[in-house]
Parts: structure tokens; sequence; C-alpha cells
């Protein structure tokens, strides 16, 4: 009986190992975050995206750097949306050099906010799966808007994977 008692918690212990090491973005991609249905019902809201220019943004996305200490508050306590934009800053990306100069300062002023800022929305699982389903990384977040009740606004230098 000692025997299989031993071999059946060594089965359960390498179980639990590889379950440990195949990680959280195992489950991601078991739930298929590719279809929008699913990233919907993860979610819970709508998540759309739109591309813009860091210029024509700037004044949007400053604003936004402005209040993110406020921001980061509001992103630990959110735990559901109505809509959820992506608001992609293409030529900001790190491929294009980065946001320009204006949203540059901003981001240097507020460094050690955005950077706390992006571990909430990491450990935040519905900005986390919203960004993830459009393959941003959250390190390419600049800033956050909570524009009206239930949306918020996601400013990323990064470009979508098409």
């Amino acid at each position: 009986m000692a025997i299989t008692s031993f071999s059946t918690r060594m089965q359960a212990v390498a179980a639990m190992t590889f379950l440990a090491a195949a990680g959280p973005a195992a489950g991601l991609k078991a739930q298929g975050l590719e279809s929008t249905e699913t990233v919907n019902r993860i979610v819970g809201s709508q998540v759309k995206q739109e591309e813009a220019k860091a210029n024509s943004e700037a004044g949007n996305v400053n604003s936004a750097i402005d209040r993110t200490r406020e921001n980061i508050g509001t992103v630990r306590k959110t735990s559901k949306l109505d809509k959820v934009d992506i608001v992609f800053l293409t030529d900001a990306a790190r491929s294009e050099g980065g946001p320009p100069p204006e949203i540059e300062t901003k981001v240097k002023q507020h460094q050690d906010d955005i950077t706390e800022l992006r571990k909430e929305i990491e450990a935040n699982a519905l900005l986390f799966n919203a960004i993830e389903s459009r393959r941003v990384q959250a390190q390419d977040v600049l800033a956050v808007e909570f524009d009206n009740p239930g949306k918020i606004v996601i400013y990323a230098a990064a470009k979508p994977s098409n």
C-alpha cells in the first residue's frame, strides 16, 4: 500500500510540475484568444482598435499621462467595462523609434507612474486579456483614459498585428 501511495503522490507532483511549467499562457491559448467572440466573453466588453498618428493624438495622450496616478487606482478597481478602445500609435512604436519628443518628455516625467500602471494592467484580468487579444504588450501602453463610465481608451506605442 505504501508503494502505491508513494507512486500516486509522485504522479500528482509530476502533474503539478507540468501545469506550473506550462504557465498562464497555455490557458490563454487553450481559450482561443484569436476569436472575437471568445475575447468578448472573457473580457465581458467590446474590444475595438484603431490606428492613429502620435502627433495627432499627442494632446489626448499627454492629458492621459498627466492623470496616470489617479488612473492607476481606477485600473486596480475595474472589473467590468462596456467598451475597451485600443489606440495604436503606429509611428510611436519601438520599431519606428518610439514616441515623438512631446510624448516622450511626458513619459519620462511620469515614468514611475507609467511603470506602475503597466503592472496594474497586467494584474487586471479584464484589461490584460483585452490588450493580449490585440497582441499589445503592457510595456507598450503609454496611458489609459476612462472616457465615459464603462469605457476605457488604451494608448499603445505599437503597431497592430495583421
